[in-house]
């Protein structure tokens, strides 16, 4: 492999590359003992880190992949509080074993999220590591702190809705741990499953539109439907009922329950990483916020509502509670959930 400054000086290259023109609030970029830019209005910092063994596992995806997965979850924080994509700052702890053309390729797949969103990665650092992790800082912009949406504004009343489809990511995962439950599903179907596990996409736009929609507390799935409306349910002090039977579920996902034994509306509601927005919204801006969204190609289904109390409680389609599980990053899975799979994917994020 390269010597540090060898390495960092191509990494720096390719992401310099990767970007079509730096912001205008940007003085001095990557390449000097630190960035410098200029900038008005609310600042929104988020940071993440991605671990391998406990993210990602080399062995079931590429390098450039896990590199795309770390910062699109990164970018998902900010979506979740209606924030610009800003600038990126990224460390990479890099074990012996890794070859230079896989730590390139690792840094390829960020430079392509960042150039996706037009946010340059102004930075970072490398260092030798036991095993291989990336520690990311994004940065975000938003008019005023008033445009930006929190966890703590949901009240009872509200309407509780998502974006997108729900699922594909944890049902992807399997297909990834256990490929031939693929052959239960057409090859696109299957295909677009591992997609959503390995390549999620930051709803950076939504998160805007919802915010300017009127949303009053959001989250971006990650570690589940059931924690993440638990993590909304707590800021706000009230209390999120959902119908599991209204969620939007990604196709594929009961075929792959199935293969496994589980109930579909299992990894619907504890198996996260989908990134896909959860809003609290007045009732009456509900029809708008949709329009708004379909115009940009992403649906916005109402799946429960915000009621006085604390807790969540999910419903299944037969009418029954169901437990609101999800991901804790300082409690590792049960024996049964570990033989079945290592998770890849909910992160220490700064808002989590």
């Amino acid at each position: 492999m390269d010597g540090e400054h060898e390495l960092i000086a191509r990494l720096r290259t390719l992401t310099e590359r990767a970007a079509e023109g730096q912001p205008a609030r940007v003085a001095i970029a990557s390449g000097d003992d630190a960035a410098v830019t200029v900038a008005t209005g609310a600042i929104v910092t988020s940071v993440d880190a991605a671990v391998e063994g406990v993210h990602f596992r080399l062995d079931t995806t590429t390098p450039r992949a896990a590199g795309r997965k770390a910062l699109a979850a990164a970018l998902s924080d900010l979506a979740a509080m209606g924030a610009e994509a800003g600038e990126i700052y990224v460390i990479l702890g890099i074990p012996d074993s890794l070859a230079g053309d896989a730590v390139m390729e690792l840094a390829a797949g960020i430079a392509e999220v960042a150039g996706e969103h037009r946010a340059p990665v102004l930075g970072g650092d490398v260092t030798q590591a036991p095993a291989l992790w990336l520690g990311l800082t994004v940065v975000g912009y938003a008019p005023s702190a008033a445009a930006l949406v929190a966890r703590s504004g949901g009240r009872p009343g509200d309407v509780v809705a998502v974006t997108g489809e729900l699922g594909g990511a944890a049902a992807g995962l399997e297909l990834l741990e256990r490929p031939e439950l693929g052959e239960a599903l057409d090859l696109e179907t299957a295909n677009s499953l591992r997609d959503r596990q390995r390549n999620p996409a930051p709803r950076l736009r939504a998160g805007q539109v919802l915010a300017a929609a009127g949303t009053r507390a959001m989250i971006d799935v990650s570690d589940g439907l059931g924690a993440d409306c638990g993590h909304l349910a707590s800021a706000s002090g009230v209390r999120i009922e959902v119908d599991l039977a209204r969620v939007p579920v990604a196709p594929g996902v009961g075929e792959v329950a199935s293969r496994v034994g589980l109930d579909p509306e299992e990894l619907v509601a504890s198996g996260g990483e989908d990134y896909e927005l959860l809003a609290c919204l007045p009732p009456e801006r509900l029809a708008g916020a949709a329009a708004s969204l379909r115009e940009i190609g992403l649906p916005l289904t109402a799946i429960g509502s915000v009621r006085e109390g604390d807790g969540v409680t999910l419903v299944d389609a037969k009418g029954a509670p169901r437990a609101a599980r999800g991901f804790d990053h300082l409690r590792p899975p049960t024996r049964r959930r570990r033989a079945r799979r290592t998770r890849l994917g909910p992160r220490t994020g700064q808002h989590d």
